[in-house]
């Protein structure tokens, strides 16, 4: 079922990080609401998702004339000092409204003409692979981190059935560094995967994050458990999975394909 896509004009676009974001001196969310509706997806514990009284996934408000009101935000920004952009934290800026609405397009072009000192896209879409040519021109500025957080489409499948392929993003991925560009892989969060995952990654991109429910979720996995996630590894016969110390196996894999100085744990993989 299609989101209900509501247009509406924001007051602003930039807002102060903080959190796990403190390393970035704004937020910048193209979208509210996110039609991917991960299960897991931790904004659904937030009051933009709990108290809009329609089920997360089901609608997407879009930012109308947001290319002009960040266009004039971003000059005021850098007269106060360093402008760090973490783009999104709370939607995909590459979820499928964008086809048609092209938004998080003309805020990149907004971006290019005044240029942060540092910009992280961070999506799960292959579409980011259509702005290759607006990124190259924040290429010294700007990286792009793809969410991939299995590479077994069947656990994909059960946790984010709405979310594009892993092969696609695999692909994105190697479009975008095969173009020059920074990338990384964000294993965000730590799903079931196979022994040969890490090997995969390997082979596209030569930075990669992992991230769990526990470190990431923003309340030491407390958001996530509400979200009653468990009975899907249960349902997976996966249940060894849910636990904090189930990335370690995967670091372990990826220390054999990925020197440290490119391996990140949680927060420090996303910051700028």
């Amino acid at each position: 079922m299609k989101p209900t896509i509501v247009h509406k004009t924001p007051k602003t676009l930039l807002n102060p990080a903080s959190g796990y974001l403190t390393g970035y001196s704004h937020t910048l969310n193209p979208y509210t609401g996110c039609a991917f509706s991960c299960t897991y997806c931790y904004v659904r514990e937030m009051p933009v998702a709990k108290f809009r009284g329609e089920p997360w996934g089901t609608w997407v408000d879009v930012k109308e004339g947001a290319a002009s009101i960040l266009a004039k935000e971003l000059v005021k920004a850098k007269r106060k000092g360093r402008v760090t952009i973490f783009m999104s934290s709370s939607t995909d800026p590459y979820q499928p409204a964008e086809y048609n609405e092209r938004l998080t397009r003309s805020l990149l072009e907004a971006m290019v003409a005044e240029q942060p000192d540092f910009l992280l896209v961070q999506t799960r879409s292959p579409l980011v692979t259509r702005d290759i040519d607006l990124l190259l021109r924040l290429k010294d500025r700007v990286r792009i981190s793809v969410t991939v957080e299995t590479d077994l489409e069947p656990v994909r499948r059960a946790f984010t059935p709405a979310a594009p392929p892993i092969a696609a993003r695999l692909g994105a991925l190697q479009r975008l560094t095969a173009a020059g560009l920074d990338t990384q892989a964000a294993i965000s969060p730590v799903l079931p995967s196979s022994q040969r995952f890490a090997a995969r990654l390997a082979e596209v991109v030569g930075r990669v994050c992992i991230d769990d429910f526990f470190m990431g979720d923003g309340s030491l996995g407390k958001r996530t458990e509400r979200l009653g996630i468990r009975r899907i590894y249960e349902q997976l016969g996966l249940s060894d999975w849910y636990d904090r110390e189930a990335y370690q196996r995967v670091v372990a894999e990826l220390r054999h394909h990925f020197p440290e100085d490119r391996l990140f744990i949680s927060q420090a993989g996303f910051l700028p």
